[in-house]
């Protein structure tokens, strides 16, 4: 087995909580919850705790030994990282398939799947 970590981006699905967020349907809504409750219940799979939006960020750089901070994420928030989660998987192959079932996969957001490594 090799372990994955799924790195999932807003994109243009609306945030919750913002007044787009009202143009989502209550059948979307559901079905969005119900696509991540079937994630959470897969054993080869951990997701980390819910993020909160981007707009409530805060960026640290430390720039000429100075922490510097700013407030909003770092990239702008259609590339804002709306949340992660851990895969054990045979393959490349198996981790797509499971980040193809994340909602933000296919609503105008994006899965990035990165091998995990050891650096130390």
């Amino acid at each position: 087995m090799m372990q994955f970590v799924l790195v999932i981006y807003h994109g243009s699905f609306p945030l919750p909580g913002t007044p787009q967020a009202e143009s989502v349907t209550e059948e979307q809504r559901q079905s969005v919850y119900a696509d991540f409750a079937a994630l959470g219940r897969r054993e080869n799979v951990k997701a980390g705790p819910p993020l909160g939006l981007p707009a409530d960020a805060t960026t640290v750089r430390v720039v000429d030994g100075s922490t510097v901070t700013a407030d909003g994420p770092f990239r702008g928030v259609e590339n804002a990282i709306g949340g992660y989660a851990v895969v054990e998987a045979d393959d490349l192959a198996a981790a797509v398939e499971i980040a193809a079932s994340i909602p933000q996969a296919r609503m105008g957001g994006a899965v990035e799947v990165r091998p995990s490594e050891k650096y130390w």
